[in-house]
């Protein structure tokens, strides 16, 4: 079940319209984005000027210099980043970046099951026997105390780029940064940097820094562009807010993208039969990026970034269908894990918990939050999964959380059940001992203050839009509003008393529907890819038993719907036509028999 709510936020949409040259309804649209009535042309052109000064970052100035000695001292410099999308961009960009400048310089992408998270003590040793003067942090680091102080002590400088939440106390009621001993931190979140925007994500960071370093190397500062669509790339995978400057280097990097010189890149877009010239912000998120990220779950994330720097179009090939492979096994782990929890919450009656807590003792741990993820979506409740580690009677696990429900602030209310944890509102990860999990399921839904409301799903329209309203021009048009994401969604648009004229049930398994839909004079086509099996029941409750069949064999045709629709351009033989691709869907019961 979901909510429908229309976004209502008021102004001149006509004038609007008039003074951009676009239709109202995709003035509304950006109204309804947040995007303010000046920065209507900015939003609709994004451009390299969008792109925010890196000399305001704090430390900025202060890492590029302590780079630039230990280069000209000839010092050994490594790279330690992190083994997701954003920790492998963020690597690559600055390995290529200090090769450039004629750095000695290594990296290391920590292995996830046998490192952990971040910089480490054990990989700071491993650092100075291996003759490392320098370390610098990329995507992690903010929280590494113990890692950096150990550092220090072993005479080495450190230098930490991150974008994450900066540690903190609370003394006398105020909050106390807890920031590492490190050289220099270049992180948007830390108190007293002047930075204006903090939603970018390690690689853009990283990417800042390297303008910096080559200004004073002497390097172009045009050559640090070639690193935009990595940065786009890292924006998109790390599921940052697209707005602001963000905006604009995702527009303009997945540009570069599209015409990427990069033999690894290149060879991941053919691997997936993805057109670059019709590459989006969902290819990157949901096609290319899950390959770099499978490297890092399943094997080493070194992998992935082998394939970036690879030049060999050949070895680039064989590379990249490693990716695609390993991907593969993490979707069928995935899918498998998903059956497990489902079957769980059925068999033990987890289904009435407001917070989920399921222990799946042969899930690949890597995968827990995966899976969690996806549970949460399906049953817009907060999930924990949980798996046993290597460690005797130690569990370890993800959890995914839903708006209403701090994840963070809700297990700090039960640590003492904890080994350690850590998180933000909307995901986390824990670890605890095996005969706690009962204990620590009842803690969470003991003191969980979640209503039945807040577990129901939120569907937020954008225009009540009736079907003979839409036209290929305005489609084309709604493009502009590119690149979606988080932060700024498609387009959403509701309608009611809607005749279908036929549907069928299409796909292998006859799990999904096509349908033909009345729109004034003419007609178009509809497409479902959710719940048939429960819209099928709903239209029984509303039509009576037997109706669905009916419908389906076309011998009935009063069915009439209301729905939540995206428009979209269906090619077909070189020919356009408009469909719509149905999000929600219900019977309307007050239009039955018109």
């Amino acid at each position: 079940m979901s909510k429908w709510f229309l976004m209502n936020k008021k102004a001149d949409f006509r004038a609007l319209a008039r003074a951009n040259g676009i239709d109202q309804v995709t003035a509304r649209i950006m109204i309804n984005r947040g995007v303010l009535e000046e920065d209507f042309d900015a939003y609709l052109h994004p451009s390299l000027d969008q792109i925010r000064d890196p000399h305001d970052l704090k430390d900025v100035d202060r890492a590029a210099d302590l780079l630039s000695e230990a280069i000209d001292e000839g010092k050994r410099i490594r790279i330690i980043g992190d083994y997701d999308i954003d920790g492998i961009q963020s690597v690559y960009i600055l390995h290529q970046a200090f090769l450039t400048c004629g750095a000695k310089a290594d990296y290391i992408l920590p292995n996830r099951v046998e490192d952990g998270y971040g910089l480490n003590p054990h990989l700071v040793e491993n650092a100075y026997e291996a003759g490392v003067s320098l370390i610098i942090t990329c995507d992690n680091g903010i929280a590494a105390q113990e890692a950096i102080a150990h550092a220090r002590d072993r005479g080495m400088t450190v230098i930490v780029t991150d974008h994450h939440e900066v540690p903190f106390i609370m003394v006398e009621g105020k909050r106390v940064e807890k920031l590492p001993p490190a050289d220099a931190i270049v992180n948007p979140k830390q108190a007293g940097c002047s930075y204006p925007f903090d939603g970018i994500c390690g690689a853009v960071v990283a990417w800042k820094l390297v303008f910096v370093l080559y200004e004073k190397r002497g390097v172009s500062v045009t050559s640090a562009l070639d690193f935009l669509e990595n940065a786009a790339f890292a924006t998109i995978g790390d599921v940052m807010p697209l707005v602001d400057e963000n905006r604009a280097i995702v527009a303009l990097g997945l540009e570069r993208l599209r015409r990427t010189c990069n033999p690894g890149m290149a060879a991941l877009m053919r691997a997936r039969e993805i057109d670059p010239d019709h590459l989006s912000t969902y290819h990157v998120g949901f096609i290319l990026g899950p390959c770099l990220n499978a490297a890092g779950r399943l094997e080493t994330a070194v992998l992935s970034t082998q394939l970036l720097e690879e030049r060999d179009q050949e070895r680039a090939e064989a590379l990249a269908e490693k990716l695609v492979a390993l991907n593969e096994t993490r979707k069928e782990m995935t899918q498998k894990g998903l059956e497990a929890a489902f079957a769980q919450i059925e068999e033990r009656g987890y289904a009435n918990d407001p917070v989920l807590v399921i222990y799946l003792p042969k899930l690949h741990e890597s995968i827990a939050g995966l899976v969690a993820g996806k549970v949460k979506e399906r049953l817009e409740h907060p999930c924990f999964v949980l798996t046993d580690t290597g460690e005797e009677g130690v569990v370890k696990g993800s959890g995914r959380s839903i708006p209403p429900y701090s994840m963070f602030e809700e297990m700090s209310r039960c640590k003492d059940l904890m080994i350690r944890f850590g998180g933000h509102p909307m995901a986390a990860g824990l670890s605890l001992q095996r005969d706690k999990i009962d204990a620590l399921r009842k803690a969470l839904n003991a003191n969980c203050r979640l209503t039945s409301d807040d577990l129901i799903a939120k569907i937020h329209i954008d225009v009540p839009m009736p079907l003979h309203y839409i036209s290929i021009s305005l489609v084309e048009e709604l493009k502009r509003l590119e690149p979606f994401g988080n932060g700024n969604p498609k387009p959403l648009f509701a309608v009611r008393d809607v005749s279908v004229r036929s549907l069928r049930a299409i796909g292998r398994e006859g799990q999904f529907l096509k349908f033909l839909l009345r729109a004034g004079p003419s007609e178009i086509d509809g497409i479902y890819f959710g719940d048939v099996k429960a819209f099928a029941t709903e239209v029984e409750e509303v039509y009576g038993q037997g109706s669905w069949e009916e419908f389906c064999d076309g011998f009935r045709r009063d069915l009439v719907i209301r729905m939540v629709y995206e428009p979209q351009i269906n090619f077909y033989h070189g020919r356009k036509s408009l469909q719509l691709v149905i999000r929600e869907i219900e019977p309307d019961s007050g239009s039955q028999g018109s």
